[in-house]
């Protein structure tokens, strides 16, 4: 039986949600909270974790289930991946938004940090791309690096109607036809909604493979679906842990006592503390694995709570600029202005109590004390101690923090970390009382960009642009 099946195997694997520091006990009275405004708040928290509970798989909160509901889905992903991996040397995403910060951030938790520098021996999975931008120096540094008659596309758009994604394929798609003619086909795989957008009627007229969006998930809630899975698996991990540590999350936080629930008690220090005005949430992990889970976040938050209006129609201007940091990285760029600039941020670490390797230091420079001090130590001691370091110096100079802890990372905790963050979305959506899944400011831009290129139908918004006030060239050094 897998390790993941195991009761006290999960146990051990546990995601620990620390919000000490964000108490008046430790922080200070001046910017910590108090047990009795947690406990005033009781019942909202109730109230919203309910309200989330009733629409639960409806609508866009279909990504609820995913943990639950695919696995005619897990199979054919799972075969079709390992086909990939026999028969191609590259896979590259086409994709935006969340079709590729999830499975970046999956790839860099639980691939080698170097993945594609290692030799194929050593590697055992193909060289992995995500094109996530539309710069056309990029695209060119793409092709000179793989060999398309070893590659396989996988594009990924619900709609079929994103510029960029859509551009991505128009460029590839010609390639493929060019070199193999009717079996382009055999190189690329769509991921898309099972039943509208123009990606789902193309693929039926090219014959590719396809794998399908469920309707009630949105780009930002999406790795855990075949957007994200297939990716995964093609690189090896075992997406059936993935899935079920997104399980093992979801059932921690089915209660609505707040004080048991992780992901409702973080969303409602999240709450109390953006109507405080901390307007910036600093993620801030510990392990360079984890690095661009903090990107994936921050499309999760911003895009999510960023709202001019709530359900009610009443302006509100809601939400909190999420910041993506690296502990120690960034400790010699940012934390400076954390302990010493305004009170306006909360830091969320995200620390592994066991990494997945030892580096003792060596022994050396015996008549330098200052460099001779770390001899012995470990790598694995240094980082904990920044990390340690890094907290205390917040805590001390009155910054509310908070801590995630991952017994280690793997495919197990990944699940539950992600599958954490989205429940706290979520449950903070229902406290702010906004529409969580939608994003108007997003699509504002989109059809603006319509407009300049010319899409039928924008007419209107193309006569708009060039209504729109002439720069003045007084304001242009």
């Amino acid at each position: 039986m897998a390790n993941y099946n195991c009761e006290n195997w999960q146990k051990s694997m546990k995601l620990r949600f620390d919000y000490n520091n964000m108490m008046a006990k430790y922080v200070g009275e001046t910017e910590g909270l108090q047990e009795k405004e947690l406990n005033e708040l009781n019942d909202f928290a109730i109230n919203a974790f309910n309200k989330f509970n009733a629409i639960r798989g409806t609508g866009m909160t279909g990504w609820a289930d995913l943990p639950y509901n695919q696995g005619e889905i897990v199979e054919d992903v799972i075969k079709t991946a390992d086909d990939i991996r026999k028969n191609f040397k590259y896979f590259v995403v086409l994709g935006i938004g969340g079709s590729a910060l999830g499975p970046s951030a999956v790839f860099q938790a639980l691939c080698h940090l170097h993945h594609n520098d290692l030799p194929d021996d050593k590697r055992n999975a193909p060289k992995f791309y995500v094109e996530d931008n539309v710069d056309p120096e990029r695209m060119q540094a793409l092709l000179d690096v793989i060999d398309v008659n070893e590659t396989m596309f996988n594009v990924v758009t619900k709609s079929g109607a994103t510029s960029e994604t859509m551009a991505q394929y128009l460029i590839i798609m010609d390639i493929l036809k060019a070199k193999f003619g009717d079996k382009a086909k055999e190189h690329i795989i769509a991921t898309t909604s099972s039943a509208k957008g123009n990606l789902i009627k193309i693929a039926k007229e090219e014959g590719l493979k396809t794998f399908y969006i469920p309707d009630g998930v949105g780009g930002r809630f999406s790795e855990l679906c075949p957007v994200g899975l297939l990716p995964a698996s093609v690189l090896g991990i075992d997406i059936k842990e993935l899935l079920k540590g997104a399980e093992y999350m979801d059932k921690l936080c089915a209660t609505s006592d707040v004080k048991s629930n992780p992901a409702l008690m973080s969303a409602l220090l999240s709450y109390i503390t953006i109507n405080k005005g901390k307007n910036i949430s600093v993620m801030m992990p510990y392990a360079d694995g984890l690095k661009l889970v903090a990107d994936w976040y921050c499309q999760l938050w911003a895009e999510s709570l960023g709202k001019t209006f709530d359900n009610d129609g009443k302006k509100v201007f809601v939400g909190q600029t999420p910041v993506k940091a690296l502990g120690v990285t960034d400790q010699h760029s940012q934390v400076q202005l954390y302990t010493e600039g305004p009170f306006d941020k909360v830091t969320t670490f995200l620390a592994v109590d066991n990494y997945r390797k030892t580096f003792i230091i060596a022994d050396g420079c015996e008549d330098i004390p200052d460099v001779n001090f770390l001899c012995g130590h470990t790598m694995n001691e240094l980082i904990q101690a920044e990390r340690v370091a890094t907290e205390y110096a917040l805590t001390v100079k009155e910054r509310l923090n908070r801590t995630i802890y991952l017994p280690e990372i793997n495919a197990f905790t990944i699940g539950q970390l992600l599958f954490f963050f989205e429940l706290e979305t979520a449950y903070a959506g229902e406290m702010f009382n906004i529409n969580t899944y939608n994003q108007p400011g997003v699509e504002g831009g989109k059809n603006a960009t319509y407009a300049l290129l010319g899409r039928k139908g924008y007419e209107e918004k193309k006569a708009e642009l060039n209504n729109a006030p002439k720069k003045d060239d007084k304001f242009i050094i």
